[in-house]
């Protein structure tokens, strides 16, 4: 991965143990996915009312060249989602990893599709037949 990964928090405090657990994450990723030129994860802990728990929400966007970035958008939900940010974190990361496996499908089935198809015969200058 050619970028660093950011990361950026909303609503919750920094905690530099969060940071380098999502940038393993990513360094995972990216050992997977070699064409990711840029991952960007952003979580957030939303105001709720009474009625509503707080929940995490872990965004995360990887860039892929010549494509739109994949963007991911997990919230954790649950009875003990507020004491459970790891899993939350966990959980987006596996998302993403579908994501990116499909994505990839795409892209290796597409390079498939394209390698099978013949060329146009270029013709050479003075009438010459390519040999």
């Amino acid at each position: 991965m050619n970028a660093p990964v950011e990361v950026h928090f909303h609503g919750i405090q920094k905690s530099d143990a969060i940071e380098q657990r999502v940038r393993e994450k990513v360094a995972k990723l990216a050992k997977q996915f070699d064409r990711m030129t840029s991952c960007r994860v952003g979580i957030e802990a939303p105001q709720r009312t009474p009625q509503k728990p707080s929940v995490f929400l872990i965004k995360i966007e990887i860039g892929v060249p010549r494509r739109r970035p994949i963007v991911i958008s997990h919230e954790r939900k649950g009875s003990h989602a507020n004491e459970e940010l790891s899993l939350a974190i966990r959980d987006a990361f596996a998302v993403a990893q579908r994501k990116i496996e499909s994505t990839e499908a795409q892209i290796s089935a597409r390079a498939r599709l394209e390698r099978g198809r013949r060329r146009p015969h270029r013709a050479l200058p003075n009438g010459a037949a390519d040999e």
